[in-house]
């Protein structure tokens, strides 16, 4: 069996979606379980749509994705160049055969000429006008001018695109492994043009011959290129490499959270959150455009909620290393509906992977946050904070923003649980709370429970009469984790400073 190679293949046309990594990851995932390879090439054949800064973009994202490839413009590899504008000279031989074999022709038509024709069909009657058999014919190419005519048009330097030729009537099918057999018929297709004016292929030339000559196994791409499919196969057959066609898998959309339509970077806009791996700046007007990773996502985690968007495994597992989804990935169990995007969903994966983190990793991010605001604290007690604030917290900036009474006492005091629990009697409470702690000689968390207890039983006095008040004296807020833990970090020192502030303030 021949060695499967699958490429990803984005145009650096700007930043990359998160249902281009998909497809990114999907081909990976695909490779790495068939002991194959993956490549990445860049399709930058339409030179007029390029922007500055999108390859390096694009490039950059995937590795922080953890997407890592056999052969790119990175890493060269035995196919190099992988950028089509670095492989430009390839393609025209390809173009020129075609021609000569009689399945493509030149045509001269101008801008306005175009125009004008699909103009008169549509007066015609014609909804969607096409350059196609029908109309092949009205136009100014190779097929309705003579042989001279061609040849003048050539030499004086006429500018010309190449075209194929589509043939009548003729059914095109393709058996895709994820949506099974699709039938096209000729008549619907247009003569699509193969090659441009500026001496560069179009997307369709390009791909089939750089599949090809990289020996491609399997075509892994969104479900936009299908419609396409029938005349990718057309050039494989009118090119002699019918035996090396590929096989196909469409994937399906990543629609908008209601599922009406495809997900945009205006609906991440308009409902809150990113549709783009990391940070993109905008070169022309330097808007910029939220990441994932800015945002504060594991990576990981990402990956992991992207691969459930159009797949499953067929199980109740959702927490998957990518190792696990090497494992587990099947092209038989990617859907061919469109996957709703769940951002809840999305935070819920994130969530779930900061609590796997080591208390030393997640220190490591947090400490970053702290120099940011001009904390300076030891890692153990940045460390102790992040274990007890993880299984509270989606993000690691979550761990200051809810967490800032463990590095600074806090300021003010929750109003609603002050007009709730702060009674007439809760001062005299607090402060002989305040005498019994200060003479607990093991500050631990268990010795200082222990002791609360004991007071409020000699008190009869329940937890919700004491506990609440306790924790607004600590740290400001209503909810928190075990407050007997956070006073044992704070240590007894500050646990009475703050009592006592406490009871001078509210």
């Amino acid at each position: 069996m021949p060695q499967v190679r699958v490429r990803f293949a984005p145009s650096p046309t700007g930043p990359l979606h998160i249902g281009g990594v998909r497809t990114a990851l999907y081909n990976y995932l695909f490779a790495k379980k068939n002991k194959g390879k993956i490549i990445l090439r860049i399709e930058d054949t339409d030179q007029s749509r390029f922007v500055e800064g999108a390859e390096d973009y694009i490039i950059e994202s995937l590795n922080w994705c953890g997407i890592h490839f056999d052969e790119s413009i990175v890493d060269g590899g035995e196919f190099e160049p992988y950028r089509q504008s670095d492989r430009k000279h390839l393609y025209s031989q390809y173009a020129q055969m075609l021609v000569n074999q009689g399945y493509a022709y030149y045509a001269f038509d101008s801008t306005e000429e175009l125009a004008e024709m699909r103009l008169r069909m549509k007066k015609a009657g014609v909804p969607s006008p096409q350059y196609n058999s029908i109309t092949r014919n009205d136009m100014k190419n190779s097929i309705s001018l003579s042989v001279d005519e061609v040849k003048s048009k050539i030499e004086k330097g006429e500018k010309y695109v190449i075209r194929i030729k589509m043939p009548r009537n003729e059914e095109i099918k393709l058996q895709d492994l994820i949506r099974g057999w699709v039938v096209v018929n000729t008549n619907n297709m247009d003569d699509k043009v193969i090659f441009k004016s500026d001496g560069m292929p179009t997307y369709h030339l390009a791909n089939v011959v750089d599949d090809y000559l990289m020996k491609i196994s399997h075509v892994i791409r969104g479900e936009e290129w299908l419609p396409s499919a029938p005349l990718h196969l057309l050039l494989y057959r009118y090119l002699g490499w019918e035996s090396k066609i590929p096989k196909f898998a469409h994937l399906p959309l990543i629609l908008r959270p209601d599922g009406n339509g495809k997900l945009s970077k205006r609906d991440g806009d308009r409902l809150g959150f990113p549709v783009f791996p990391t940070e993109w700046i905008n070169p022309e007007d330097g808007e910029k455009s939220s990441g994932y990773k800015e945002n504060g996502y594991i990576a990981d985690a990402f990956i992991n909620m992207l691969a459930f968007l159009g797949w499953n495994p067929g199980t109740q597992q959702e927490i998957f290393s990518i190792k696990g989804l090497v494992d587990a990935f099947s092209l038989k169990r990617v859907g061919k509906s469109g996957a709703k995007f769940d951002f809840d969903k999305t935070l819920w994966f994130n969530q779930q992977y900061l609590r796997n983190k080591s208390k030393e990793a997640l220190a490591i991010d947090l400490q970053l946050i702290l120099k940011k605001n001009n904390v300076n604290v030891e890692d153990r007690f940045v460390q102790e904070v992040c274990e007890q604030l993880k299984e509270r917290s989606t993000f690691v900036k979550d761990m200051w923003e809810e967490g800032k009474y463990y590095f600074e006492a806090p300021t003010s005091y929750d109003e609603k649980t002050i007009r709730k629990k702060w009674k007439e009697d809760t001062p005299k409470y607090i402060s002989e709370l305040k005498d019994r702690l200060s003479e607990v000689s093991d500050f631990s968390s268990g010795n200082i429970e222990v002791e609360f207890k004991k007071y409020i039983e000699e008190n009869e006095l329940g937890m919700g009469m004491l506990l609440p008040a306790f924790r607004v004296s600590l740290t400001g807020l209503g909810i928190g984790p075990s407050l007997f833990d956070i006073a044992a970090l704070l240590g007894k020192e500050e646990t009475i400073t703050r009592m006592e502030t406490a009871l001078k303030k509210i």
